[in-house]
């Protein structure tokens, strides 16, 4: 997609430029206009406690690298028209600022549609592509990927369709899909490395089978030396704490045991506890999950010790909420030279702004992993 002034008119979007478009050159800033805002201001103001910067994040520091988060892309891909352009402005800039910000890889937190339907996933497919040859990618689904009109009540999904084990065989670093469903993709871990560190992520469906699981614990123990990654799309709740079906039930909204796919298929899904104690706990090399999903606020953080006490990081990160199907804001993981420390910010490429509030940048500080 072209992101010419023309073409963003055309989707009723305007633009203030300074230094060119949001294309293959890239903007040095672009905000939406009103031209793109609801009719009537919403009853809760979505930026209430927002600390706006203009202009991107500083470059990575000397030895750093970035992970490139992107949660969420089901509103940029329908069923309201003209926000698409918000996806490929994502990729673009993610395949522009490569080399300049070192980035590693990038990872889909799942909801890549609406409605999982053809027109949708053609959206989704069209932007992500854009990173082929560039930057490798990982996804997982969630539960708006899953069902008729995306309502999760089984686990059909056109995502191994238009994601296919045929394309990911080709990036560096793929490691391989579920072993009980060799054709689909929904389940798949892959490994990268840089600055001298040696990653596995393992990408897991929307609330995960217990055999899934089964399968990735023998991922992660495979990979024991290796600093583990876990992204699935529902794991950590807004109010900072896990997904917890036994202990709050329907309390804790939007939980994979609520869903219709777990009513018909016996109950076969993991939320975010179940994750923990059957998969994370066990295992010495896991230092981060991400997820996204989650509604309010859309963010979220948790720390937990394993029993060796190592701290594990579990990020919760959603921006559907926002204006205009989300902004297009990205969250940017910098690893730090220190091997430890990884700087998060919230940036959007299509604002072309950051977001300083302490929710959307901070730090954190990850635990060593004992090298075989």
């Amino acid at each position: 997609m072209n992101l010419s002034r023309r073409s963003l008119l055309k989707h009723g979007v305007d633009f203030a430029f300074a230094g060119g478009l949001l294309s293959s050159r890239l903007a040095s800033a672009a905000q939406v206009t009103a031209a793109t805002a609801p009719a009537t201001r919403p009853k809760v103001d979505p930026y209430a406690d927002a600390v706006f910067v203009d202009g991107p994040p500083p470059m990575p520091a000397e030895g750093s690298f970035t992970v490139v988060v992107l949660p969420d892309t089901q509103n940029y891909t329908g069923p309201q028209p003209g926000r698409d352009f918000q996806f490929h402005a994502q990729t673009e800039w993610i395949v522009a600022q490569k080399k300049d910000r070192r980035i590693a890889a990038v990872l889909h937190l799942g909801d890549v549609t609406n409605h999982n339907s053809p027109e949708q996933w053609a959206v989704a497919r069209d932007a992500m592509y854009k990173l082929d040859g560039h930057v490798p990618y990982f996804m997982v689904p969630g539960n708006h990927d899953y069902g008729e009109k995306g309502r999760c009540g089984d686990r059909t999904s056109a995502f191994s369709e238009h994601f296919p084990l045929a394309k990911f065989r080709v990036q560096p670093g793929f490691g391989g899909v579920y072993d009980k469903e060799p054709d689909r993709t929904e389940n798949s871990y892959h490994s990268f490395s840089a600055n001298g560190r040696d990653f596995v992520v393992i990408c897991l469906e929307f609330g995960p089978r217990k055999d899934v699981v089964r399968w990735a614990n023998e991922v992660a123990a495979k990979h024991a030396d290796r600093e583990a990654i876990l992204i699935t799309h529902a794991y950590v709740y807004y109010d900072e704490t896990r997904y917890d079906w036994r202990k709050h039930g329907k309390a804790q909204t939007w939980n994979p045991h609520a869903y219709g796919v777990a009513v018909n298929m016996g109950d076969d899904v993991n939320d975010g506890q179940e994750l923990w104690d059957s998969l994370v706990s066990k295992h010495e090399n896991f230092i981060l999950t991400l997820n996204g999903h989650v509604l309010n606020d859309g963010l979220g953080r948790v720390i937990t010790p394993t029993p060796a006490g190592r701290d594990v990081n579990q990020l919760l990160v959603n921006f559907q909420m926002k204006p205009n199907g989300g902004d297009g804001w990205l969250r940017l993981l910098e690893f730090k030279a220190d091997g430890r420390t990884i700087d998060v910010r919230d940036y959007s490429p299509v604002l072309n702004r950051q977001n300083e509030s302490k929710q959307n940048r901070f730090a954190v500080t990850t635990a060593a992993v004992k090298r075989a």
